[in-house]
């Protein structure tokens, strides 16, 4: 499990990266003004679909099922289980695409209510999304064939496909903004062709895999109505924290121009740790627990999960802490630049600050719902979801008007610690969850890790940026920083327990070891590349 975690993180982490250049070149081109809101309006839709397919619903319902065919009745029965979702998937997704082109407008009126009072932005997110919505099918077709790998345990090329996005925006932001309208219209296009490109990159991965996919007619055959029905709740179920970003674009529509833009800004800062560690150890997670729990082996699922958990927190838990403690120096260096003026950096950072809170939470989640889909269960993470997702919203409009730009973020945050709170009271009532020694011993030392090395930011934040500065030596302020940050916690936690060194190096060892001579964790699988 931790080598397809150290693969997923570390591809992820390189998009993640990408990602930054992208977005800081907007910052800079268009900061927080109308063609950055009606953009990332345009980009929410089907990128609430890629966070779900990709990383939530359907890998959830499909991988326990894709997996078990290939270790029961081999290839050829997976084989044809995957080629019959596909042809459903391109079918309905199809239909849908087509009715949203027709319809963006009034679809427009329910993501983005607050655009329809300036009929200019209006326009431009309608346009922009036309553009943008065929990114759906690819993306969710491309979500199935990274599937079909990770099934495999072949996780390398589903997590570098995600490259390609930012790869490709950049190249059109680039070139093509002189001959289009706006920034806006070449990301858009951007998008979409970046859909293109990761289906073809998974398509030839696969078919290098030894599973050509060959699409047939599209029925509805017994499989495809059980992965559909298992597949409908986990959309929500799995996609929570999706979902109350989006109520939180729907809000923040509403509130003053450019707080669309503002809350992105604070949010792509935030899905760097969220996306490297939450999605590395969920797909990684999934594969082994579905073969686990297939196998009877309760008391291994049962210390999977905790050493998933104790990954999860080990990383997220001072990544908060610096998010909290250093929200302003990072959206400064990041961001802080052309048409992104200070003041988009302090309503940005302070967003950021809000979204740090629930940043342990949203990896959490991705860690505890694996337990009840490997097991089939879609449908109590659905209940958890739906209830943290109304939470969500009431909190919204609670904290609207006297936290403003800050209120869609916390009720986020906030949300997300229910959402938790409910998936591990439910495994832990079902036994199929309890914290072990190690957990609970190591949890104390990173707390106390965490807080240290808070204090050695707090002290040195102020220090290093006192004065005014710009360009290289902004940057090398915040490395300074960071690698205060990240010396300070890996002293700490070394001192208080939170990891052994021991370990550590065991697990090197185990690495360097041929394939078929050990791996990090007892049952985890070896991913081949």
């Amino acid at each position: 499990m931790l080598r397809g975690i150290l693969t997923v993180g570390g591809w992820t982490l390189i998009s993640r990266v990408l990602g930054f250049a992208r977005d800081m070149l907007i910052a800079a081109l268009v900061g927080t003004g109308p063609i950055a809101d009606a953009f990332f309006v345009a980009l929410k839709l089907p990128n609430l679909f890629r966070r779900l397919f990709g990383e939530g619903a359907f890998n959830a319902a499909f991988i326990p099922a894709f997996s078990g065919l290939l270790h029961t009745e081999g290839i050829g029965a997976a084989k044809q289980f995957a080629q019959e979702a596909f042809a459903v998937m391109a079918f309905w997704l199809g239909i849908m695409t087509i009715v949203g082109e027709i319809f963006m407008p009034e679809l427009m009126h329910v993501l983005a209510p607050g655009f329809a009072d300036n009929p200019a932005k209006f326009s431009l997110a309608v346009t922009l999304s036309r553009i943008t919505f065929p990114y759906l099918v690819l993306i969710c077709l491309a979500a199935l064939v990274s599937g079909v790998l990770n099934g495999m345990e072949k996780f390398t090329a589903a997590s570098a496909s995600y490259v390609l996005f930012n790869i490709v925006s950049i190249a059109c932001m680039i070139w093509m903004t002189p001959y289009v309208p706006t920034v806006g219209h070449a990301l858009s296009w951007g998008v979409t062709i970046s859909g293109v490109v990761q289906l073809g990159l998974l398509m030839m991965a696969v078919r290098r895999g030894g599973m050509a996919l060959r699409i047939p007619r599209p029925r509805m055959t017994p499989q495809m109505r059980l992965l559909m029905r298992r597949m409908a709740p986990g959309l929500v179920g799995a996609g929570v924290t999706q979902l109350n970003l989006t109520v939180d674009v729907i809000i923040a529509s509403l509130l003053p121009p450019g707080t669309v833009s503002v809350l992105y800004f604070a949010d792509r800062v935030q899905q760097l740790p969220l996306g490297v560690i939450g999605t590395a150890v969920g797909t990684a997670l999934l594969p082994l627990l579905s073969r686990q729990v297939r196998a009877g082996e309760a008391a291994s699922a049962i210390g999977t999960l905790n050493r998933a958990v104790e990954y999860g927190l080990f990383l997220t838990l001072p990544a908060a802490m610096a998010l909290l403690v250093c929200a302003q120096p990072i959206m400064l260096v990041l961001f802080g630049r052309g048409a992104f003026d200070l003041e988009s950096v302090r309503l940005s950072s302070q967003s950021l600050a809000a979204y740090a809170i629930g940043l342990p939470a949203f990896v959490l989640v991705k860690v505890l719902a694996p337990a009840f889909f490997a097991r089939g269960d879609t449908g109590m993470p659905v209940k958890i979801g739906v209830a943290s997702v109304a939470l969500n919203l009431v909190l919204n409009f609670v904290f609207m008007v006297p936290l403003g730009h800050i209120g869609p973020a916390l009720a986020t945050s906030l949300a997300a610690i229910c959402n938790v709170a409910g998936l591990a009271f439910v495994l832990r009532r079902r036994g199929h969850f309890a914290s072990d020694y190690q957990l609970r011993r190591r949890f104390r030392g990173m707390i106390g890790a965490s807080a240290a090395m808070a204090l050695v930011l707090w002290g040195l934040r102020d220090w290093l940026f006192q004065t005014p500065s710009h360009g290289w030596l902004r940057l090398a302020s915040l490395g300074s920083l960071v690698g205060a940050g990240m010396l300070a916690y890996a002293i700490a936690a070394a001192l208080l327990g939170a990891y052994d060194l021991r370990d550590v190096a065991r697990m090197i060892s185990r690495r360097r070891l041929p394939r078929g001579g050990g791996s990090a964790i007892s049952s985890a699988p070896t991913t081949e590349t």
